[in-house]
């Protein structure tokens, strides 16, 4: 199953932590609390029904695809070469972090918990059009 979300990749912020009284809660900063949100309503839209997966904990591998904005001080050289997919972005965010964000927003949409994700694939790649591409298989075992 193939989905594209309409959404700005956002990476996973450092937890915050806040004192309430004896104890110390954890949360996460309002801009991966946002993205979240809205990655989960832009899924929740795409699904007509549950996936065959969900809920089962079945194995399944995610490909994933991070469309990121091309950078203002590219000339027409460099923005050529990136969006033909010839120049990609090697600088922070870190992958993982965004892995991270959209794996954690999308538990209880696509898979019932990212545990159930056995293997991974992704890449980042610049665009004038900043979006997620996401491919979910179920690994059948023979």
């Amino acid at each position: 199953m193939k989905y594209v979300f309409d959404i700005a990749p956002v990476p996973q912020g450092r937890p915050r932590f806040a004192r309430r009284g004896k104890f110390t809660q954890t949360y996460d900063p309002p801009k991966s609390k946002k993205f979240k949100v809205e990655l989960a309503e832009l899924a929740r839209e795409q699904l007509t029904e549950r996936p065959f997966y969900a809920g089962k904990h079945v194995p399944i591998e995610v490909h994933l695809r991070y469309y990121i904005p091309l950078l203002k001080s590219f000339n027409k050289t460099k923005r050529d070469m990136a969006l033909n997919g010839y120049l990609r972005p090697p600088t922070r965010p870190d992958i993982d972090n965004y892995l991270k964000g959209t794996l954690d927003g999308l538990n209880g949409i696509f898979w019932e918990d990212d545990g159930q994700i056995v293997e991974i694939q992704a890449g980042k790649y610049y665009s004038d059009n900043p979006r997620i591409e996401m491919e979910i298989k179920e690994i059948g075992y023979e």
